[in-house]
């Protein structure tokens, strides 16, 4: 057997060994053949990398033509090439920046500046196409550390507002975001970005990276906020998080936006055998197993105001229809009612058809 990165498993390869949380509780069983589903499903874990016995998996590629017309009409649009030329430039300044603060230069960069370089590229989102779709269609680019931690500054900007917070409440969240794995700059790159299978010790060593940036942040002498974001964004409510295996109250509440934003964001990442995951999938997930693992409060916030997002689009449904989301279930968010033709599909009513893809 041997332990492969989640972000590196496919459908068809199969579990070795029992997959625990870090409250040693079982999240998937020993032998179960992968689906994407169960992926996901790890990813939404926080799960970094499993073992899985050696049977060689046929290699799977994505589809050629996966790219549908909302995703064609979202990246041909000038807004979403103002927006990723900003958010390049902006990447790679934010890599710069990070090294910037390692090497404890950073005491001239304050909150307001940290923030303005995750959002001044929102000025190019003004034309009417939600940063939650521009987001969702930048998945062919790099996923490095720098562009996650792009992403989850952004969906914690938006997220701040969906929380009224306060303009300064909003700059410590997007900054929160903006720094969470900076810890990983201290696990060696040849670990970090490894494709062949994962140590034991190696697999020790990148948990480490929430610690790794807790001590970066507070040698840098950034808000007591900022630490935590980065030392307890993989704990959970329930207790079953890491490193410190906190619970409730005694995870810090930008923390807590940030673990919401950071799972939101690595569960929508396109795989090496498919495209970006439709967002109702991932709030599925959310919905039947984020309870207890994040707090309700802002996770419902959350999850209301993403599917808010899509009302009024089309969707495809996993039965080939097709039809306009009009309607949302509050008991069941992922299932909101359709309109395709004359005929309303309450999706609370029907489980065994899915959201499969947003079209317009």
């Amino acid at each position: 057997m041997k332990r492969v990165k989640t972000a590196l498993l496919v459908p068809g390869m199969v579990i070795a060994k029992d997959v625990h949380n870090a409250n040693n509780i079982l999240v998937i069983g020993k032998n179960t053949v992968l689906t994407d589903e169960y992926i996901t499903k790890l990813t939404f874990h926080s799960i970094y990398s499993v073992y899985i016995k050696e049977e060689v998996v046929q290699e799977q590629k994505k589809p050629e033509n996966e790219k549908s017309f909302a995703h064609s009409r979202v990246k041909d649009s000038a807004e979403f090439k103002a927006f990723r030329e900003s958010y390049e430039k902006a990447v790679v300044k934010l890599e710069a920046t990070f090294q910037d603060i390692i090497s404890m230069q950073s005491q001239k960069i304050g909150i307001s500046e940290l923030c303005r370089q995750a959002t001044d590229m929102l000025d190019d989102t003004r034309g009417g196409i939600h940063v939650f779709d521009i987001l969702h269609n930048m998945r062919d680019y790099d996923d490095s550390t720098f562009n996650h931690s792009m992403n989850v500054a952004l969906i914690c900007n938006v997220f701040a507002d969906w929380m009224h917070m306060s303009d300064m409440e909003k700059e410590i969240a997007t900054v929160c975001g903006l720094l969470h794995d900076i810890g990983k700059l201290r696990i060696p790159d040849r670990i970090v970005k490894k494709t062949a299978r994962l140590t034991d010790e190696e697999y020790e060593l990148i948990k480490t990276h929430p610690m790794e940036g807790y001590n970066i942040l507070f040698e840098s002498r950034f808000i007591s906020s900022v630490q935590n974001a980065a030392l307890m964004h993989h704990e959970r409510s329930d207790g079953s998080g890491y490193p410190l295996g906190l619970k409730g109250n005694q995870i810090d509440k930008f923390a807590k936006m940030v673990a919401i934003a950071d799972v939101y964001d690595a569960m929508t990442a396109a795989r090496v055998y498919r495209g970006a995951l439709c967002p109702f999938k991932v709030i599925e997930m959310f919905e039947k197993e984020g309870f207890t693992m994040f707090d309700p409060e802002y996770m419902l916030v959350f999850l209301e105001n993403i599917v808010q997002t899509y009302l009024r689009n089309w969707a495809r449904l996993s039965n080939g229809r097709e039809g306009e989301i009009v309607m949302l279930n509050k008991q069941k968010l992922s299932r909101p009612v359709i309109l395709c033709g004359s005929e309303f599909i309450n999706l609370g009513e029907h489980p065994e058809i899915t959201i499969e893809e947003i079209l317009i």
